[in-house]
């Protein structure tokens, strides 16, 4: 696992240092989040705000597959050189996961890797990314083949 953050910490490094564009497209995006992969499929409600030209927070209450997740996520973000409206970006950050009907609580780290596309003409931004979580409580373990798809209206 050391070997994974070592890899995706120069890798990030890296791509901050090869762009210089501006990547705030909108201050804020509200919709809906789809987290897909392995343990099922969660949906709700999402937020993205931006604070800073680069910096944004993103907050999630997903349900399904017998859980309620919230997540909140601290995301750098950064253009694509001639890609008007579309950013990559990268980031971290803590979830909870509660069992329900009585089930069990986990705790989580969550980094992200993804892509977003605000529509040009548009209040509309969609995003990707791959979102592995990190369990650090009930012993550990991992869920790394986890994506997700925001569905947000900008303003």
């Amino acid at each position: 696992m050391k070997k994974l953050f070592s890899v995706a910490a120069i890798v990030s490094a890296a791509i901050f240092g090869f762009s210089n564009a501006n990547a705030q497209a909108y201050k804020t995006g509200l919709g809906i989040m789809v987290d897909v992969g392995d343990g099922g499929t969660l949906v709700g409600p999402h937020i993205k705000h931006f604070f800073n030209a680069n910096s944004a927070l993103e907050g999630d209450v997903l349900f399904g597959s017998g859980v309620t997740a919230v997540q909140a996520l601290y995301q750098y973000n950064s253009a694509f050189a001639g890609a008007s409206g579309l950013n990559w970006y990268v980031g971290a950050g803590p979830g909870i996961a509660f069992g329900n009907n009585g089930g069990d609580s986990a705790f989580y780290l969550t980094p992200t890797l993804g892509l977003d596309y605000k529509i040009a003409g548009a209040p509309l931004a969609v995003s990707a990314d791959w979102r592995p979580k990190f369990f650090l409580s009930d012993g550990g373990g991992s869920s790394v083949g986890r994506f997700g798809l925001g569905f947000k209206f900008t303003f």
